[in-house]
């Protein structure tokens, strides 16, 4: 009785301790993103990626270059689906072993004894849950971007703003999603201790503050509508040529 309590008394101090270290770090992360977003690498991919839609409207690219930014969106379709599916198969089994659990144990005293585990095992399925509906908004507004993309450049093109939103918003979701998944970790890690994980949360924080910071500088792209230029140019001589 003695040691359950202990175990107890050690949960209710160093898992909120583990949380407050993850959600913390995110919250200094966010107001990096939002103040300084050139020492994060979420504002300087943000900024190429919002430059590389904007070429694709200026410079009016040709049918395979088109064809190679649908690919790239794609292919970021397939990663956002393939970990949604991958979030709510690992959801759907924490579920059928919370319900299968819970089931068996009506009327026996050891009901209080699981209801830690339940908990934790509740907390891990919410985190899945909110990673597959942030990699799912993820796969929706990559799908939306690639219909504006293919338009671009078009004379009833959609203007850059729109493509640009769903670029960016398909990338945001996607490391929601991810953070979700960080989440999930150091509580899979609480099934073993609180001990573990703290330890785990310390851990991922380290290395993400390593992965997300960014020390290259911010390029100003500049692009212009050579397409245009080029055609008027060439038209004049292609009928000087014609006379002669």
């Amino acid at each position: 009785m003695r040691m359950v309590l202990e175990k107890g008394s050690m949960d209710l101090l160093l898992v909120p301790c583990g949380l407050a270290v993850i959600a913390g770090y995110h919250l200094f992360l966010l107001y990096r993103i939002l103040r300084h977003p050139h020492t994060t690498a979420i504002g300087y991919e943000n900024h190429n990626k919002l430059a590389w839609v904007q070429r694709m409207v200026l410079q009016k690219p040709a049918p395979e270059e088109t064809a190679l930014a649908l690919s790239v969106i794609s292919d970021s379709i397939s990663a956002s689906t393939t970990l949604a599916s991958l979030c709510i198969a690992l959801g759907s089994l924490i579920g059928a072993w919370v319900s299968s659990g819970g089931s068996s144990t009506h009327e026996a005293p050891a009901l209080t004894a699981s209801q830690p585990t339940t908990l934790k095992l509740t907390s891990l399925l919410a985190c899945f849950l909110a990673s597959f509906a942030c990699f799912i908004q993820s796969a929706g507004h990559y799908v939306h971007a690639s219909f504006l993309v293919s338009a671009l450049g078009l004379g009833s093109g959609a203007p850059a703003g729109h493509a640009q939103r769903a670029v960016i918003r398909g990338g945001n979701f996607w490391a929601l999603g991810l953070r979700a998944l960080y989440f999930a970790t150091a509580l899979l890690m609480w099934l073993f201790g609180p001990v573990p994980m703290l330890a785990c949360s310390v851990l991922t924080v380290v290395v993400l503050h390593l992965l997300d910071s960014s020390s290259m500088p911010i390029h100003h792209h500049r692009f212009h509508a050579r397409v245009e230029t080029d055609r008027r140019s060439v038209t004049p001589a292609v009928a000087g040529d014609a006379e002669h």
